[in-house]
């Protein structure tokens, strides 16, 4: 072994390629009958460089497994398997990182060097493959199968193509001045083609993943393809890289006179005051007090750059100011310290909403886990309900129960994409979306947001924003929220999304797959009584300049309001209906007149005008009228379906401004009376000679869906048999033709508008049972619910002895 002190690297350096070119040919590096016999071989993994057979090459090696299989193989005049690894990366390779294809060598010689690497020089001789580890310490050793190169029978186009790409490496040779110039000597010495093909194979600069699939090419014709193509592809890029070169020479001087007087420029600008600079110097400042993170301040100082280049006259500099104005005012990396103290959360929601025990159980344990994990990567919540039932009014006291900024978005009427994704710049006018606009105005990258009306949004010519706000609103991707004004990622997934719809038949469905839904049904007579106590005279109090002590309303009072004068889920009517007694009040007070302070149920009426009728028995007093029950977007509500016979050849008469569902549900009722009219107690003449009329009322409302079927039946049995219905009954779902009785939805709000209404008893399928058993009994106290199956039994229930 060679010592570091004895080389002469001098006599190295001046040789260049040519210890390449001498040793290819040298008789007394050949193959010995020792290596013949050899079983074992080492197996060196090298790092970025793959070995050729026939190409004397350096090996540098700093891991001590491998300088102890060097200094080890050179001893005992091993052959050494040479393979590449998969990844550089890998400090300690096994098999399962290393490829199987390498080249079989011998070392020439070893040189210590003094920071205790060796560097080897190694010819290679064969390509081979592993056929398995049989040992890993002190370094892997293996058995191999030798592989043969297969040779092309068209010698003529094989020593042509060896021509090219001879001629090719020598042109690349010289545009290269990272190559010296000994190669050039080298390629023009070496005769023998395919030692040829794997020195430059060896030398060139090809990716080593190309490099290895050219070693396990076996067909030295399709290797010597493949490598003139990929020489090609060099020579290009080193011809572009030379023309780009000479071009820039060229503008140097160009660019040096400008520069001159660009800084002459400036420093007029400085004498007289203000200009551009001043504005890079203030957003400059702005961007100081920022935290961003490195690939935003990378950009944001590529973006102040763009500005310092442009003249301050032209419109782009305002494009690109007001967009670096909007830039710098976004909160990036600034959050407000969440509160995570849940009973003082609990109370807060308890003080601010009465009821909705639901919706305050999730939204606390929501809170619950963002406490454990820190992380906001939950479902968004999607409060549905009818109006007036305080969705909106939760996503405030939340923001205050975390001590987050409140940011309301309303999302109603919205049909343009833009909307949500904002403007690209180069536009007149060109604004940020209105998520990040609220941000902005927020101040802080946490807030809570309430997309309100979200099943309101439009669709128009200019974009789905539905489809917009799936990026929004999914936890997987609004880390890097892409807005076009801003023109790169903007993370939202601190933010806090709650959502708002009184329906959602019209939110697309993978839109609704991204929110966890929360039903949100009505208040019961208690709870808006509840709530009126606690909020809402209060505030009506207040906004009509009145005291606690104006007027007082008792619970009397209160339900009388809320049965006589209004027809809701919510309490919205019920609150006017209160400001309109604080109006009265008001006035009594400001015309100095006596009234009396206790409200009474008469003074209410003459406040509020005449109050609608309570019972229904007197409507359903008659044989064909049924009560139906609907569910609307405004919650529930009742309605009623009224048939009359009358002479004539059995025709079907339906009126009443129905949906094509709900004339369908009609014609199959008729028709199962027709099949069974023996077994519902009707005269087949009846049928023959009789037309009936089915109507529901209120015509000018449009009315569709399958859930009236049941009480479109019993409607005509009725009216056939001239038997009343049960009075305070009502019913709901829909039919088959063989009279079975199908489950329907929107069974709480149907019931809540039930008990509403003064119905005492309703019809319900059998299949609906699980959605009652889900509604707190509190809400049905005074409601007895019958469930059925088959019409028979409807009939049994409903019609009276």
């Amino acid at each position: 072994m060679t010592e570091f002190e004895d080389i002469n690297f001098d006599e190295i350096i001046g040789d260049g390629f040519n210890i390449v070119t001498e040793d290819i040919t040298l008789s007394n590096l050949d193959e010995t009958e020792k290596n013949a016999e050899q079983v074992l071989f080492p197996i060196l993994p090298v790092r970025n460089m793959v070995m050729f057979p026939n190409v004397v090459i350096p090996i540098t090696a700093g891991r001590k497994a491998s300088i102890k299989l060097l200094e080890e193989a050179q001893e005992n005049g091993e052959l050494i398997g040479i393979v590449s690894q998969k990844s550089a990366d890998i400090e300690q390779p096994t098999d399962k990182d290393i490829y199987q294809i390498g080249t079989l060598a011998k070392i020439i010689k070893i040189i210590k060097l003094p920071e205790g690497n060796v560097t080897a020089i190694t010819k290679g001789f064969h390509r081979f493959k592993i056929k398995k580890i049989v040992e890993n310490q002190p370094y892997l050793k293996g058995e191999i199968t030798r592989l043969k190169e297969t040779k092309t029978k068209n010698k003529e186009e094989y020593e042509a193509l060896l021509e090219n790409i001879k001629e090719l490496a020598l042109k690349i040779v010289e545009l290269d001045p990272n190559i010296p110039s000994a190669a050039n000597f080298a390629i023009k010495n070496i005769t023998n083609n395919d030692d040829l093909l794997n020195f430059i194979c060896t030398n060139s600069n090809f990716p080593y993943a190309d490099k290895q699939r050219l070693l396990e090419e076996k067909n030295l014709m399709a290797r010597a393809n493949r490598c003139y193509e990929m020489m090609h592809d060099d020579y290009r890029k080193l011809e572009l890289r030379n023309q780009i070169h000479q071009k820039t020479s060229k503008d140097l001087d160009k660019q040096q006179r400008e520069y001159f007087l660009s800084q002459q420029i400036k420093t007029i600008q400085d004498e007289l005051g203000g200009g551009p600079e001043s504005d890079v110097e203030e957003l400059l400042t702005k961007a100081k007090t920022k935290i961003w993170k490195p690939d935003v301040e990378e950009h944001f100082q590529k973006e102040i750059s763009r500005l310092q280049r442009q003249n301050p006259n032209s419109p782009d500099y305002n494009v690109q100011r007001n967009y670096l104005d909007f830039f710098t005012d976004l909160p990036w990396e600034t959050f407000t310290k969440d509160s995570f103290d849940i009973e003082r959360a609990e109370k807060v929601l308890d003080k601010a909403h009465f009821g909705l025990e639901d919706i305050k159980k999730r939204i606390l344990e929501h809170m619950a886990v963002l406490k454990l994990k820190n992380n906001m990567k939950s479902p968004i919540l999607l409060l549905v309900g009818p109006p007036g039932v305080g969705k909106t009014s939760l996503g405030k006291s939340v923001a205050d129960a975390l001590g987050r900024k409140y940011i309301r978005v309303s999302l109603g009427g919205l049909h343009d994409e833009s909307e949500i994704r904002g403007h690209r710049k180069t536009y007149i006018g060109a604004m940020a979306g209105r998520i990040l606009q609220s941000i902005k105005k927020a101040g802080t990258s946490n807030p809570v947001v309430v997309l309100d009306e979200i099943d309101k949004v439009g669709k128009g010519m200019h974009g789905d924003p539905s489809s917009a706000l799936l990026e929004v609103l999914d936890p997987e991707q609004n880390a890097s929220f892409y807005d076009n004004f801003l023109e790169m990622g903007y993370d939202l997934s601190k933010v806090m999304f709650l959502a708002t719809a009184n329906s959602l038949s019209t939110i697309q469905t993978p839109l609704l797959d991204r929110m966890e839904i929360i039903q949100i049904a009505g208040y019961t007579l208690e709870e808006k009584i509840e709530i009126a106590k606690r909020h809402l005279i209060k505030k009506q109090q207040e906004e009509n300049g009145l005291t606690t002590k104006s007027f007082k309303l008792g619970n009397p009072e209160l339900k009388h309001i809320i049965e006589a004068h209004t027809s809701e889920s919510g309490v919205r009517t019920l609150e006017r209906r209160i400001a309109a007694i604080s109006r009265w009040v008001a006035l009594q007070t400001a015309l100095e007149k006596e009234y009396d302070g206790k409200i009474s149920v008469e003074k209410v009426d003459e406040i509020l005008g005449v109050p609608r009728p309570k019972s229904l028995s007197e409507l359903t007093d008659v044989p064909g009228v049924v009560t139906g029950l609907a569910w609307t977007s405004v919650g529930g509500d009742i309605l009623f379906i009224e048939s009359i016979i009358s002479n004539g050849k059995g025709n079907l008469t339906m009126t009443g401004n129905l949906g094509t569902v709900m004339k369908e549900s009609a014609t199959i009722a008729l028709e199962y009376i027709k099949a069974k009219y023996v077994e519902l107690g009707i005269e087949e003449g009846e049928l023959e000679k009789k037309n009936i009329h089915v109507h529901v009322p209120e015509g000018a409302t449009p009315k569709d869906g399958p859930s009236a079927g049941i009480a479109m039946l019993t409607s005509m049995v009725s009216s056939f048999r001239n038997k009343k219905v049960k009075p305070h009954l009502a019913m709901t779902g829909e039919i088959t033709l063989r009279g079975k009785v199908l489950p329907v939805g929107g069974i709480k709000e149907k019931l809540l508008a039930a008990t509403r209404a003064g119905i005492t008893e309703v019809i319900l399928c059998e299949a609906n049972r699980k959605d009652v058993e889900e509604i707190k009994q509190d809400y049905l106290r005074n409601l007895k619910v019958n469930y059925v199956n088959w019409m028979p039994e409807v009939l049994e229930i409903a019609l009276e002895k």
